[in-house]
């Protein structure tokens, strides 16, 4: 069967939402380590500036529930209520097949389930706003959410933040080029 390689390494990155984790991914594809991302399915709607395919793998909630039932995710959770969210093992083993290191950017649980499934091929990063209030600072400056879903947001990244320790490594977002930096060098190192 097609879809049963399991045995490529992967880099995780994790952190409460607007803590920095996706502009530290895209910096991390576009240095030479042969990282390729994955992208994440999930059963919200599709935004405007968004496609399928590219973005996330757009599923219906009968489409996610038959695939989690399937067990065709590596992880996924419910993250809100009724918004689910998870990696297709068909998606991992695409990116292992073309030789590359798979690189996730996903919320912390999906993180914890990721690092626990992959063990030792993996590297799980946490990133870490210098503050809460830089946090809250980041997510207003969207000015792509509500506020009902910006204290949402909020709430759930006072809980993320206490799992930071379980990772292999925290790097604090206080400037961005440095974070980027300091990701750059552990998955150069955890590659070698």
């Amino acid at each position: 069967m097609e879809g049963k390689r399991m045995d490529g390494k992967c880099i995780i990155l994790c952190a409460p939402s607007g803590a920095g984790k996706t502009s530290i991914t895209k910096y991390l594809l576009q240095q030479d380590l042969d990282l390729e991302f994955s992208i994440s399915a999930c059963n919200r709607e599709q935004r405007e500036n968004e496609t399928n395919g590219v973005d996330y793998h757009f599923l219906t909630t009968e489409d996610f529930k038959n695939s989690i039932e399937n067990e065709e995710f590596a992880e996924w959770e419910e993250v809100y209520k009724d918004n689910y969210y998870g990696t297709l093992k068909t998606e991992i083993n695409r990116i292992w097949n073309n030789g590359k290191t798979v690189i996730f950017d996903v919320d912390v649980e999906g993180g914890l389930s990721l690092t626990k499934h992959f063990g030792e091929k993996a590297l799980a990063m946490f990133i870490m706003p210098p503050s809460f209030e830089a946090l809250e600072k980041r997510l207003r400056g969207r000015g792509t959410e509500n506020e009902e879903k910006i204290q949402k947001r909020l709430a759930k990244a006072e809980k993320e933040l206490e799992f930071s320790k379980w990772f292999d490594h925290i790097i604090i977002n206080d400037k961005l080029e440095d974070a980027q930096k300091e990701a750059r060098t552990l998955v150069k190192t955890f590659l070698k």
